[in-house]
């Protein structure tokens, strides 16, 4: 072996070794000590890497939970609060217990209630559909139809009815992690508490429309007629861009503003008995009797020192 090729390989070798104890050194200097909570926290997570939680996957949410204060503003939704003490407890922080929620779809426009005006031929999505138009019904506010909610949910709770042409959450499957309500383009699922025993009450309209022109579209919808935020004693309703909109951590559930409703646009769901509107219709009409009759003689009462003030001035 020549001198040359000896020398060639010495100095390789020894530039190899030198760069390599740079690299080392700089790997050193500039690693990144990762917490070993986070592996901790991620294998407790239920792996759906939904994104409901507001981050990219499981593994960036338990980066965030591990780095944040505490973990009022870090939820999974998926994992619901048994999953959240987990994480608590593993970081030593304490968690607010939220009630769970499932997906709603704010749309009764059924085939029945919402006749098409015209036949769309074009890829089946609800977001081309949208961005090429309003829809093939006369509701520019309704439910399209494609079926784009169901192909985003990942644990099968959307499907879509032949029967109405609108999609059905199975609320035993949802897991309430929102990617339903990322993907509509009409924004018409909404996560709403489960309630007790799961009952719940909604608005099943966003017909933005004024009411002659929202019931020509829908025979379902919202009119925006107020009757029902006049009804509620709680203040849990009210009306905005001519839509009713039930606040679901004021309801009480009573069912009146569903019996007074004109057009059935009020859905009640997982209520043991069917209601009665017509009792519930006479508790109302009762009631504002009463309170008309308590207004009149406070109104009476008020006027009565007045009346006796002017009689003594007449009588002098």
């Amino acid at each position: 072996m020549s001198t040359t090729i000896i020398w060639t390989i010495a100095i390789i070798s020894v530039l190899g070794m030198l760069l390599a104890c740079v690299l080392w050194l700089i790997a050193e200097k500039f690693k990144v000590v990762e917490d070993p909570r986070i592996d901790e926290v991620e294998k407790v997570m239920p792996g759906a890497n939904c994104g409901g939680c507001g981050f990219a996957g499981c593994r960036a949410f338990a980066e965030a939970a591990v780095k944040a204060p505490d973990l009022d503003n870090n939820y999974c939704p998926v994992g619901g609060s048994d999953v959240m003490a987990k994480v608590a407890s593993i970081l030593g922080y304490e968690v607010k217990a939220k009630a769970p929620q499932v997906a709603v779809v704010r749309c009764n426009g059924s085939c029945s209630n919402r006749p098409s005006v015209n036949v769309y031929d074009g890829v089946k999505s609800c977001k081309v559909k949208a961005s090429l138009y309003s829809g093939d019904t006369g509701c520019a506010f309704g439910c399209l139809g494609c079926g784009d909610c169901v192909a985003a949910c990942r644990f099968g709770a959307l499907s879509m009815d032949p029967a109405t042409g609108l999609p059905v959450v199975d609320e035993e499957k949802c897991t309430a992690c929102g990617s339903c309500v990322k993907v509509c383009p009409k924004h018409l699922i909404e996560l709403r508490n489960k309630g007790p025993r799961g009952m719940r009450m909604y608005v099943s309209c966003m017909n933005q429309d004024k009411g002659p022109a929202a019931k020509k579209a829908c025979a379902a919808a919202c009119i925006g007629c107020g009757i029902c935020a006049k009804t509620c004693t709680h203040d849990a309703i009210v009306i905005e861009n001519n839509v009713a909109y039930i606040d679901f951590t004021k309801c009480k559930l009573c069912r009146e503003c569903e019996a007074m409703c004109p057009t059935g646009a009020i859905h009640a769901v997982n209520f043991p008995k069917p209601l009665d509107k017509e009792a519930v219709k006479a508790r109302i009409a009762e009631r504002n009797r009463k309170a008309r009759e308590a207004a009149a003689a406070a109104a009476a009462q008020a006027a009565a020192p007045e009346t006796a003030k002017e009689n003594k001035e007449e009588t002098k």
